[in-house]
């Protein structure tokens, strides 16, 4: 499996980096972020990050879930919350609305939502400014962990939340356009992290180089890049390393239906240490459960309506790796 040549998805402004390093106002009193995002609509980013956000609240956890799939919310159905009088579109559009605001009580012990923008033709031209502010005061939220559901695509504002976040996932069906759309997500999320790094700045013309679509710089792909800077600059070449060591998504394979459904998260993990060098860690897979349309059908959160689901195990099992792993306080 090739990775998709689509890196003039990867064009990052001066305006848009600096988003990156904007610093934090007040001591965060959240614990960690933890992200869902994919390459593209229906894999079930917003069912991985709701229940995600539900397991982590039983294992004692405050938690806030925020929709930050702009124009397409749909975190608080999952949730099976109505929809929120205050939303992310009101958030962008009042500047006296603070975030903490936005947030309503899902229902549930220790869980609460910030739901996403609805109604606006412009929210998704969210300024760099308005990201800053946004994750500024999710920072600062009285939680333990925040859960952003992402939209669909590889948007700069989609990238640069997924990049803020302590805990990435992605969200991947075992269909070829899925695939792609994967890779897609993937090779923009790691070329966006290497050109917003400022231990880069050196090299961020090389790195642009990269992101020809033409290669016409002979750059055309990432051990072009690492030999080039090696070639160049191996002082360059050792921080390069150590920014792409620190970029390792969790991958979660979702619907599957048979033992080769499972292996494509395998494969993926591989081609992106070939063709990347990064590490992916494969967390699990979903199995394929006609429980989750029904909880859906019925706007009920899947963990709550068959909490006895093999699916519901699954999950949790996954937030206890995560925990264990990355966790600051364990369980």
């Amino acid at each position: 499996m090739d990775a998709p040549n689509l890196s003039s998805l990867v064009r990052v402004s001066e305006e848009d980096s600096a988003f990156v390093d904007e610093p934090v106002s007040k001591p965060s009193r959240v614990k960690q972020i933890w992200a869902v995002g994919g390459g593209k609509g229906g894999i079930g980013k917003s069912l991985l990050a709701s229940n995600l956000a539900i397991s982590l609240s039983r294992f004692g956890n405050t938690v806030t879930a925020i929709d930050l799939d702009l124009g397409g919310a749909n975190l608080h159905t999952t949730l099976g919350v109505d929809l929120p009088k205050k939303s992310l579109s009101d958030f962008f559009t009042s500047r006296s609305l603070s975030l903490q605001e936005c947030q309503v009580p899902s229902g549930l012990p220790r869980l609460n939502l910030i739901s996403g923008a609805q109604d606006s033709v412009n929210v998704t031209q969210i300024t760099p400014e308005q990201k800053q502010s946004l994750v500024r005061q999710a920072r600062e939220l009285d939680a333990d962990y925040l859960i952003f559901d992402l939209g669909a695509g590889t948007s700069s504002y989609t990238m640069d939340f997924f990049l803020e976040a302590d805990v990435g996932l992605i969200a991947l069906l075992p269909e070829p356009t899925s695939i792609e759309n994967c890779y897609r997500f993937i090779k923009t999320a790691y070329y966006t992290k290497l050109l917003n790094a400022k231990s880069l700045s050196d090299i961020r013309e090389l790195v642009e180089a990269a992101t020809d679509s033409e290669g016409s710089s002979g750059i055309k792909s990432p051990s072009d890049l690492f030999r080039e800077v090696n070639r160049q600059n191996p002082e360059a070449a050792m921080r390069l390393k150590k920014e792409i060591s620190l970029f390792q998504p969790k991958l979660v394979l979702n619907q599957a239906r048979t033992q080769t459904d499972v292996e494509i998260g395998n494969s993926v993990k591989a081609v992106c240490k070939r063709y990347f060098g990064i590490e992916m860690d494969y967390i699990g897979h979903l199995d394929y459960d006609s429980s989750v349309w029904q909880a859906i059908r019925r706007k009920r959160p899947l963990m709550m309506e068959f909490p006895n689901s093999k699916l519901v195990g699954t999950i949790d099992r996954m937030v206890q790796y995560l925990l264990k792993r990355h966790g600051k306080n364990g369980l």
